[in-house]
């Protein structure tokens, strides 16, 4: 695509969602044309990030300064290959998302697509944007529709847990904006552009960064301010916990990647990065093993991986942000998959209890060949996407001198074997247990929703004549997941592709001139 074209149809990936959501509120008693809109738009944004990222893979960084106001004044969208990368996945990620909700009926709710919408908007936004304010702006976008989605079921449990998400965020939102408006205040900029190398330089702009960090940091869940997502994202439908692990916490961690690079050139807070981000993906592991529920250890797992993405913090340079933002892309889709499996699992029976479930990977083959593949590659089995994943940034680590970091990432690996073993063991093997068996207890589960089980709905049972066989599963609950197992198994054969994508994408991170030139003329 012509790139003047395609910089003036940035905003494009921010208004268009909102235009839409407006749209499918109008019509919302018409789920039909509601759903067929809203995917639409959601398959529209996947072909238009995937054109631009085309378009920016060499390299190259397209800004559009909205509304053709000068420089410093006009709110800029940025694009380059980094965020175009994000863009792609953020945009499959919905996409897919929202099929698994339409096939469970999870999009009755007919303000379900404008409220997702909504968030995609925010996210998108969050990517493309090259101001820390307007990033403040495009996070509360993608916040307020999230609480929405997840509290929308009114349970006792969901509201706790939407309690406890809104508190912090709303918090963490303050600290930022506190953050966004020391750095105004120390530099009398809050474009990224234009504060290129500013830390280095003013030890003002270093702290009010500072700040900044911190609550991006907290925004993406790294020890020890994480314990809010597994204590609120096991709480909300399966489609809308999939759609928030792979978005929300990532604008965090690309938030952490952009001003980092760019406001103090990838250095300064080495040490702090290597404390933080090994007690990260070791804390996270170790809570997952304690969980009972699939996604309660799936959520402790995201805490984990967001440690294993930022390690190259420790080490900046273009070989361990490479790594890094390959690892990114590896596991938003991974971490979706599993979500999306374990929850056509707790979809069909009713709970996300391991103690309550067993045999379907028997019962379902394809089911259990789409979890098995995406909790390999987690893990980092080859020949999956994980396992190149994970070796790129342990030869990072080992090249940087950082052996402590690369012994720790074979470690955890360990741990997360052994979850993910958890819940194969649990859901997936063996035979079926007694409490989905029982008729008697399958009755009172079926009036009788469990609060402390956020996937509890009711007990499926074939029939009164066969009361111990469950129903087949609809191919239809599966495919959403079994897409992105198939891109894990893509990305793994063919890894040079998202390599030299990632490549590119670290050394625009790593030398900022051409993103500073193409923002900010000289």
């Amino acid at each position: 695509m012509n790139r003047d074209v395609l910089s003036t149809l940035l905003p494009a990936f921010v208004w268009l969602p909102i235009l839409a959501a407006a749209i499918t509120l109008l019509v919302r008693r018409f789920a039909g044309p509601q759903r067929f809109l809203a995917l639409a738009v959601h398959a529209l944004a996947l072909a238009g990030a995937l054109v631009s990222l085309s378009t920016v893979s060499d390299g190259t960084v397209i800004a559009e300064q909205v509304s053709g106001w000068a420089p410093g004044i006009s709110i800029p969208f940025v694009l380059d290959t980094f965020a175009g990368l994000l863009l792609g996945v953020a945009a499959l990620m919905v996409l897919v998302c929202t099929l698994f909700a339409v096939v469970t009926g999870d999009d009755a709710d007919p303000y379900f697509h404008p409220l997702v919408l909504v968030l995609s908007a925010g996210v998108y936004g969050a990517f493309l944007t090259g101001d820390l304010f307007n990033l403040f702006v495009m996070i509360e976008v993608a916040l307020i529709p999230s609480y929405v989605l997840l509290t929308r079921s009114g349970q006792a449990a969901a509201m706790t847990a939407g309690r406890i998400y809104f508190g912090v965020n709303l918090l963490v939102s303050a600290v930022l904006l506190a953050g966004v408006g020391l750095v105004y205040g120390s530099a009398g900029t809050v474009n990224l552009a234009e504060l290129a190398g500013a830390a280095t330089e003013s030890p003002a702009v270093a702290l009010a960064g500072g700040v900044v960090l911190l609550a991006l940091g907290a925004k993406a869940a790294l020890v020890p301010v994480h314990t809010w997502l597994p204590r609120s994202y096991p709480f909300a439908s399966v489609a809308v916990t999939a759609l928030l692990s792979g978005l929300l916490t990532k604008i965090g961690v690309y938030g952490v990647f952009r001003v980092y690079g760019l406001v103090y050139d990838g250095t300064g807070l080495e040490t702090v990065w290597l404390v933080v981000l090994l007690a990260t993906m070791m804390i996270g592991v170790l809570g997952a093993l304690g969980e009972s529920g699939m996604r309660s250890i799936l959520s402790f797992h995201m805490t984990s991986q967001v440690g294993y993405i930022m390690l190259p913090l420790s080490f900046f340079g273009p070989l361990g942000i490479a790594a890094g933002i390959f690892y990114m892309v590896h596991h938003i889709i991974v971490k979706a998959a599993l979500f999306l499996s374990c929850g056509a699992v707790e979809h069909h029976a009713g709970t996300g209890k391991l103690s309550q479930l067993g045999g379907y990977a028997r019962r379902e083959p394809w089911l259990g060949l789409v979890f098995i593949l995406a909790a390999l590659s987690l893990v980092g089995i080859p020949p999956l996407s994980g396992f190149v994943a994970k070796l790129s940034l342990i030869h990072a680590s080992m090249d940087a001198g950082h052996y402590l970091a690369a012994a720790m990432a074979v470690v955890v690996s360990l741990f997360t074997l052994l979850s993910m073993l958890k819940i194969w063991n649990g859901a997936f093997w063996g035979a079926d247990p007694d409490p989905i068996t029982g008729p008697a207890l399958t009755a009172a589960v079926a009036t009788t929703p469990d609060a402390t089980d956020p996937g509890a709905a009711r007990l499926r049972h074939q029939t009164q004549d066969a009361p111990t066989a469950l129903d087949r599963m609809p191919r239809r609950l599966i495919l959403p997941g079994a897409l992105l197992a198939a891109c894990t198994v893509g990305i793994g054969l063919g890894a040079d592709v998202l390599v030299d994508l990632a490549t590119t994408a670290a050394e625009g991170l790593s030398d900022t001139t051409a993103y500073t030139e193409a923002v900010v003329p000289r």
